[in-house]
């Protein structure tokens, strides 16, 4: 648009102000942008990007607008030019001549933006220029005022309100022969909003029509079952392959009922992917078939195992002769070493990696007591190395006349489930993070609590404290700052610790620990 005539307009009205903020690119090769001002008094600015240089532009712009004037009431349209709808000659030719230019309305400022903001113009111009203007926002109006004529005021027109300003876009004549002034129109109403959108299962629109309406009712609830799904913070592949069976009996359906042939080939895709989704929950969860691997290589391979393991910890939690967490944790350690015969071998390394708070007194509280027997002192034990290993003797362990001990589980067995403990109490992250005997306690317990994904207690249902605390000897707040310190080590996650229960689950880099519970 081009700037509008200076002030000789009939009726001495003067030009109303106008500027222009600018958005501009620097030069090729480079994403810094250039912000300008028409007003002389504003110096340009360069922002590393457009972003950057567009909220700049608008702060300089608001910062104008908010330091602005009112709108004078004596003024006529900055945006008189070519290109304005209400700029638009009439049809008249005579009329024409005699009105150069069509206004109406009072004298507001108005803004003016590009669409692919590039540019932000400020101008003043009557309401019916901004009611006809594309995108222009009103952000002041000016004050009423009477109009004015050459050399005397023109006196109020029957019918008109006084002190409202009058324009000479039209005029017709009243009956004492004097003009009256048509009111200004308004500006033009918003488009009416458009209907709500139809409902959607993956890319499909569901018709508002579609019959029966059971049908249209199952496949809007699994839209939204599946935008709920993608919103979970972990995934479940079983409810993933019922959703995608569901899906595919109900576009089997919709296929018959709208003779698409499209939605049968859908439906054949959901059926596939439910049986690849749930083959991949059976690898994960170790439920496969025989002659597969399972997708979670566990370090204990079978059911078997994992009671024993729940056993030997239920052993440890009513017969360690010590109270504590330490005492426990150690105790355990020794019990896994020597289930079978009794006796096995030990060297200091084994003791010092489970960070107790002072690892010889307790070794020798437990040989004072008699439940720990040593062929030396507890600084030979714990000087010890693995190419000279000290052997040790749990005398409640040693099997009795009939050859039976506490444990039913074999020779071969009682290091894998040793080697399972060490793995688990001397994970990298509880080393790393200096966890006590306490949380490694609780970790390994946890282990033995999950379900076949990760979850705690049976059916991913939480482990109770009255449970809990029968083999990790804490209170309610130790236990809270354990949970914590587990979280912290990547060992557990949404964990949830009531006055009751403690839910949540394993992480994915601890599942191989796991051992599952029994459905």
């Amino acid at each position: 648009m081009t700037q509008a005539a200076t002030g000789s307009e009939p009726d001495g009205r003067v030009p109303g102000r106008r500027w222009t903020v600018r958005l501009d690119p620097v030069g090729r090769g480079s994403a810094e942008v250039r912000v300008s001002c028409s007003r002389p008094a504003c110096a340009e600015r360069r922002l590393p990007s457009a972003s950057a240089g567009r909220t700049a532009a608008v702060a300089h712009m608001t910062a104008h607008l908010r330091a602005t004037p009112a709108p004078r009431a004596d003024t006529y349209c900055a945006c008189r030019a070519d290109g304005c709808r209400a700029h638009l000659p009439d049809t008249d030719r005579h009329a024409r001549t005699a009105q150069p230019w069509r206004c109406g309305g009072p004298v507001v400022l108005t803004v003016i933006t590009d669409r692919a903001g590039r540019w932000w113009q400020a101008l003043e111009c009557c309401s019916r220029c901004a009611a006809a203007t594309p995108g222009a926002r009103t952000a002041a109006a000016s004050s009423p005022s009477a109009p004015r004529t050459a050399g005397r005021p023109t006196p109020a027109v029957a019918g008109t309100v006084a002190g409202t300003p009058q324009f000479s876009d039209q005029q017709v004549t009243t009956p004492t022969g004097g003009p009256a002034h048509l009111p200004v129109p308004a500006p033009r109403p918003r488009p009416a909003r458009r209907r709500p959108p139809e409902g959607r299962v993956g890319r499909r629109l569901i018709p508002r029509d579609l019959r029966p309406v059971s049908l249209r009712d199952e496949l809007t609830e699994l839209g939204d079952l599946f935008r709920a799904y993608q919103k979970r913070p972990e995934p479940d592949l079983a409810l993933l392959a019922d959703l995608q069976e569901r899906k595919a009996r109900a576009f089997l359906t919709w296929s018959d009922v709208s003779c698409d042939a499209t939605l049968r080939l859908e439906a054949q895709r959901a059926e596939q992917a439910a049986a690849v989704i749930r083959r991949q929950h059976q690898h994960r969860t170790g439920c496969v078939p025989d002659g597969e691997e399972p997708g979670v290589a566990r370090l204990l391979t079978g059911p078997a195992q994992w009671e024993y393991a729940r056993s030997v910890l239920a052993y440890v939690a009513g017969h360690t002769p010590l109270p504590g967490a330490e005492a426990r944790l150690l105790v355990l350690m020794l019990t896994l070493r020597t289930a079978h015969t009794g006796t096995g071998n030990l060297v200091g390394q084994d003791v010092n990696a489970l960070s107790l708070t002072d690892p010889e007194d307790l070794v020798q509280q437990l040989t004072d007591c008699g439940w720990l027997s040593l062929p030396g002192t507890v600084g030979d034990l714990l000087a010890s190395r693995p190419e000279n290993p000290t052997p040790i003797t749990v005398p409640a362990l040693v099997p009795g006349t009939d050859g039976t001990g506490p444990f039913t589980f074999g020779r071969k067995t009682r290091p894998k489930l040793s080697g399972w403990a060490q793995r688990a109490v001397s994970d990298k992250k509880l080393r790393k993070a200096k966890a006590p005997a306490d949380a490694r306690l609780l970790a390994v317990t946890l282990a033995t609590w999950t379900d076949d994904v990760g979850r705690l207690g049976p059916g991913g249902r939480g482990v109770t404290l009255d449970a809990l605390t029968t083999r990790v000897p804490v209170d309610a707040d130790g236990l809270r700052d354990l949970v914590d310190r587990l979280t912290a080590a990547d060992w557990l996650t949404d964990a949830t610790l009531t006055d009751t229960h403690l839910a949540g689950r394993l992480t994915e880099r601890v599942l191989p620990l796991t051992c599952p519970l029994p459905d």
